[in-house]
């Protein structure tokens, strides 16, 4: 039976308490098991599943608990590092990800892996108060960002401060919805947090892929194309940030936490 590679990375942070905790799934062969349901028994935010094409060159699928989606930044930044820390690739190859959301690349540059990624449009949006309600928050706007909510808050304060009603939220329509003020430490541009009860996630730790609308989004105010960013969950994450035209490109650090084996056979 060929082995599955099972890698425990904490992504977006160096601490072992940090950041945004991923299963990495890596087989020698095209996995045939039921993806979805080892995802739910892993229970993070995500699960991130490896097929080799080639070269630095992968397939790459992500699921949530109770869904795949097409798009995951801290699931690619770990993806990336497992590869790197079981010695698949050379420091200095950049390695190709197939995804939903097209081709990712990552690469390299000392303790940090640099991840290119689609630049996310924002759209106008009058948003339900419920919404804000739920949050127990005003903010000073609200817009569209694909098939998630942006909510802009007036300090950093704000964004700390709030205690969701996860049951409230999880009643109205939703994918995701993140809230974001700048940031009052001069370390930091800006802050965020992400809630997202409709895809079995009430908080995400730290989530690369909103940096694809919250970078165009802050950019524009701070009228600079490179950032520093910090989500401010309970496990906090940080990342470095760069806006190139209609792609975003965002920087993390990893930690493997543990490594092991599947033990079951795929599912034929």
């Amino acid at each position: 039976m060929s082995m599955t590679r099972l890698f425990h990375v904490n992504a977006f942070s160096q601490h072992p308490f940090g950041g945004n905790p991923a299963v990495v799934v890596l087989g020698p062969e095209r996995l045939t098991a039921e993806l979805q349901a080892m995802a739910a028994e892993f229970n993070l935010s995500e699960t991130a599943f490896l097929t080799p094409l080639g070269t630095a060159h992968y397939q790459l699928r992500w699921f949530t608990p109770a869904l795949e989606v097409d798009l995951c930044g801290h699931g690619t930044l770990a993806a990336a590092h497992a590869i790197w820390e079981a010695g698949l690739a050379t420091a200095d190859e950049v390695l190709r990800f197939e995804t939903r959301s097209g081709v990712l690349t990552a690469a390299r540059e000392g303790d940090w892996i640099w991840l290119d990624f689609p630049r996310i449009p924002l759209g106008a949006l009058t948003l339900d108060s419920a919404y804000a309600a739920a949050l127990g928050c005003q903010p000073l706007q609200t817009l569209a960002a694909g098939a998630k909510f942006l909510l802009e808050l007036g300090s950093e304060e704000e964004v700390r401060a709030l205690k969701p009603d996860f049951h409230a939220l999880h009643a109205l329509p939703g994918r995701g919805l993140m809230v974001t003020a700048p940031s009052s430490s001069a370390e930091y541009d800006f802050v965020s947090r992400y809630f997202a009860p409709w895809v079995g996630v009430n908080e995400d730790p730290a989530t690369g892929s909103n940096h694809c609308a919250l970078v165009p989004f802050w950019a524009d105010r701070l009228g600079k194309t490179q950032l520093r960013a910090r989500q401010l969950s309970a496990r906090s994450g940080e990342l470095r940030l760069r806006l190139a035209e209609e792609r975003v490109q965002m920087a993390g650090q990893a930690l493997t936490l543990w490594q092991g084996e599947w033990l079951l056979p795929p599912a034929k």
